[in-house]
């Protein structure tokens, strides 16, 4: 004989949990909409914004991610946020833009690798790693494209500006974090680094995230105008 209390019950737990599994359900429909409609890569903090308070926003995205992982777009993870890209065995048939960014020089491409590995650096420390001068048109290329930016100003005598790469520069590379730049082996493997390689010779670890370290202060609005970066403040009245 069954007790009709336990048949309640069962009956009430049954109802949660559907109510629980509806509501997950809606959270993932909410986030997926939210991050295909944004043109730029969407923070977790953004999502838990506009998901239902007590939602897990982390749970959410990598269930996500799974169930796109085979098909044709994938849901990828950079630096923190989330974006719909094409799968990277399918970018072959993607037309490319005619405006798309022009091919880098060799001295682009290296000023770029610098940054990227050796992240926070001047342009007086690029310089001392290539052996030869960086001109300002390079860096110009690079900050236009999207990838290098201004981190902050070093605290040593001429307080020089400090580069890093962005966001876009990881979204452009298939990268989640910088973590993920190939390391030694790695670069040997694909044949980019060619010849007689020193014994002492490292790959350095980028620095992981976009906080300034100790001996970096932050870029002020009088150091933007001192770069160019702004037009002076008027010192009127009006």
């Amino acid at each position: 004989m069954i007790d009709p209390q336990s048949e309640e019950d069962f009956e009430d737990d049954f109802e949660s949990r559907s109510r629980d599994l509806q509501a997950e359900i809606e959270a993932e429909r909410i986030a997926e909409a939210l991050v295909f409609a944004s043109s730029q890569p969407v923070s977790e903090g953004f999502l838990a914004e506009r998901l239902p308070e007590g939602t897990d926003v982390r749970a959410i995205m990598l269930r996500l991610k799974a169930h796109y992982a085979p098909r044709g777009v994938n849901l990828v993870q950079i630096e923190g946020a989330w974006a719909f890209r094409t799968a990277a065995d399918l970018s072959f048939v993607i037309r490319r833009d005619d405006n798309e960014v022009k091919k880098l020089s060799r001295a682009a491409l290296e000023v770029l690798a610098i940054i990227a590995y050796h992240q926070p650096v001047t342009r007086a420390e690029i310089e001392d790693i290539r052996g030869v001068q960086t001109s300002r048109g390079t860096l110009d290329v690079l900050m236009e494209a999207g990838w290098v930016r201004f981190r902050g100003r070093r605290r040593t005598p001429g307080r020089p500006v400090t580069l890093g790469t962005t966001r876009d520069f990881l979204d452009h590379f298939g990268l989640e974090e910088l973590r993920d730049l190939p390391g030694l082996e790695e670069l040997k493997g694909a044949g980019l680094l060619s010849g007689r390689i020193p014994a002492n010779f490292n790959i350095p670890s980028p620095l992981m995230n976009d906080e300034l370290s100790e001996d970096e202060d932050p870029i002020t609005q009088m150091d933007l105008e001192e770069l160019g970066l702004l037009a002076p403040r008027s010192t009127s009245d009006d």
